[in-house]
């Protein structure tokens, strides 16, 4: 708990001071780049404070050079922190709209780019695929979490469409994500975080013009992460292919 509590002061106030100095650089300068490195930072900080130690896995896997959506399972509050900060260049994310609401935070997400999404409308929904596209047309990063909410149980939950749709539009490629732990460390429901390890998987990129529908494109990458996971949290048997990864255990 105590960990916990440091972690919540330190982004506290680590968000006003990057505010302080990033805003007026943002708004003078067009480029967000040093608001978006700080938060960054802070986001790794924050998650160092309350004991969770990450291992990334897979980052040679791709070119860092160029844009991707990525596209991963969530169980936990603690994903997006753990996540966007390993992800080569600068990312948005789909996030619930009331949180634009936030002192701060909201600011700082509309200078990002970040993509509000209201998740109990579905025209909503069809609307926040077309602002994904648009951030995306901009060179940015997107990592979406496809299944639109957080699992309780560490398992995958059906996917939502949209993000197969904005990759099939769009034609970039697909890399899927598996992040391990974090439902150990503060699964939902749950305020404290447990110090432990997490482990984030960026599996091979996937080509959606190499698959006929959105359905396909859906299946396989629901496959591939989660090949990711701890065999206690899989929902079916998996190909050789699709296990291509061997996690260390936590």
């Amino acid at each position: 708990m105590i960990r916990t509590i440091l972690m919540l002061t330190f982004w506290g106030v680590a968000a006003p001071v990057a505010a302080l100095i990033g805003f007026p650089w943002t708004l003078l300068t067009s480029d967000v780049r040093l608001l978006y490195g700080m938060f960054m930072f802070g986001a790794r900080t924050g998650i160092r404070i309350a004991g969770v130690r990450v291992e990334p896995v897979g980052l040679n896997r791709f070119d860092h050079s160029r844009s991707y959506i990525f596209m991963t399972n969530h169980v936990s509050n603690l994903d997006p922190p753990i996540q966007v900060p390993l992800i080569p260049r600068r990312t948005s994310v789909m996030v619930k709209k009331e949180l634009f609401k936030t002192p701060i935070l909201g600011a700082a997400m509309r200078m990002g780019s970040l993509v509000p999404v209201d998740r109990g409308n579905r025209d909503a929904g069809i609307d926040a695929v077309r602002a994904a596209k648009d951030v995306v047309n901009q060179g940015l990063n997107m990592i979406i979490y496809v299944e639109g909410k957080r699992s309780f149980d560490g398992k995958l939950l059906p996917f939502k469409k949209g993000p197969f749709y904005l990759a099939m539009e769009c034609g970039l490629p697909v890399i899927p994500m598996t992040i391990v732990g974090t439902h150990y460390a503060m699964p939902k429901a749950r305020f404290a975080v447990k110090p432990t390890k997490v482990q984030v998987i960026f599996h091979s990129p996937i080509e959606p013009k190499d698959f006929g529908s959105r359905e396909c494109l859906m299946e396989k990458v629901r496959s591939v992460i989660e090949a990711g996971l701890p065999e206690e949290y899989r929902t079916k048997s998996l190909t050789s292919e699709d296990t291509e990864v061997h996690r260390d255990p936590l």
